[in-house]
């Protein structure tokens, strides 16, 4: 067998865990328990693919061995030749299914199926940067309505042309953080701004973070640790477009990061809105703590906004959009800032599974 033993050794603990789920499924008690079965059904389901193409490589394995032993036996040249070229077409199958399920057995992000926190902040540019923060935040709606998901807009700051300073929004779908995560990062647009009258072409940058929604269980908030602060709604401190105090600001005191939501009518929907912000940032915080105890050299997820530190850069004169993490050129951008990101994403995760593996051959 081509595939190494220890390979094999994890798809048959794959396979086996997955005909435990299918008995588990027929289980009576599990059926009277809606939670439970919901999990099985979702683990078993994410598992079959992988036993699925597993069962297949050990088809093709079983006849090449069958097609060998046609070869050897064979008087006649034609069919001699039909066995060899039949050992060929299944080496190439066996060769595809073998990447295939190596890709199959990286570790999976536990996050991969959660709902996203986007948040996205002008940078560098002045009001082209707030208007390009825009532009951004339209491109990635437009994505969630292709996906079939929802968007809920949490925290707006918005200036006078109608750009963004700062607009955080929630994308509930499954499997969204999966896609989204490679997002994050410094975008960077070229263009001639709508403000400039001389028509040269500037650049601007905008940060997006991308995170994953984390329920009260995942990231527990001591409540003593929390100031919590009402205002209200318009701007914090400043002009107030409401009577009654319903905006809310948070600070978790121990890092010092700071929430506010006024978008909401009552002060309760604000601070359940600033608590879920909270728990993503938190949860972000102590995963970039981690990832970074094991490799200072790994790229955190937002930078400064600085213009070299770009992810990806909008080009307007030249309709082009590049990807510099995989050295990928579209000339396509009007789709593309319409929310048409699918072909871009598809090779960011190929890259991604494509390193991973090679980690995976190199340790595992």
């Amino acid at each position: 067998m081509a595939m190494e033993r220890r390979w094999l050794e994890k798809l048959e603990a794959v396979e086996r865990r997955y005909e435990e789920l299918t008995a588990l499924l027929a289980d009576p008690v599990v059926a009277a328990d809606a939670g439970r079965l919901r999990a099985i059904a979702q683990e078993r389901e994410a598992l079959e693919p992988v036993v699925e193409a597993f069962r297949r490589y050990r088809h093709v394995l079983r006849e090449q061995e069958e097609a060998r032993a046609l070869l050897e036996a064979a008087k006649d040249p034609e069919w001699a030749a039909l066995a060899r070229e039949e050992l060929e077409r299944l080496a190439e199958e066996e060769r595809r299914l073998e990447q295939d399920l190596l890709r199959r057995l990286l570790p999976r992000d536990p996050n991969d199926e959660k709902n996203v926190i986007v948040e996205i902040r002008a940078g560098a540019g002045g009001e082209e940067a707030a208007l390009f923060a825009a532009d951004l935040y339209r491109m990635y709606t437009r994505y969630a309505e292709r996906k079939g998901w929802s968007v809920e807009l949490l925290s707006a700051n918005e200036t006078g042309l109608g750009g963004f300073k700062e607009v955080i929004f929630l994308i509930r779908g499954r499997g969204a953080y999966s896609r989204l995560k490679y997002e994050s990062g410094v975008h960077r647009v070229q263009r001639v701004p709508i403000t400039e009258a001389s028509g040269r072409i500037h650049t601007s940058t905008a940060t997006v973070a991308v995170l994953p929604e984390m329920d009260e269980v995942e990231v527990q908030i001591d409540p003593k640790d929390l100031l919590i602060e009402t205002f209200r709604a318009g701007t914090a401190g400043g002009q107030h477009m409401q009577k009654n105090e319903t905006a809310v600001r948070i600070t978790h005191l121990p890092t010092g990061i700071v929430v506010s939501c006024q978008d909401e009518r009552s002060q309760f929907q604000n601070k359940q809105r600033a608590l879920a912000i909270l728990r993503a940032r938190l949860y972000e915080r102590e995963r970039r703590r981690r990832e970074e105890a094991v490799s200072q050299a790994r790229r955190r997820q937002v930078g400064t906004a600085e213009r070299a530190e770009k992810i990806r850069t909008y080009n307007f004169p030249q309709n082009r959009v590049t990807d510099h993490r995989i050295n990928m050129t579209l000339y396509r951008l009007p789709e593309i800032l319409d929310g048409d990101l699918d072909e871009l994403i598809e090779a960011l995760i190929l890259e991604d599974q494509a390193r991973r593996l090679a980690e995976l051959e190199v340790t595992g």
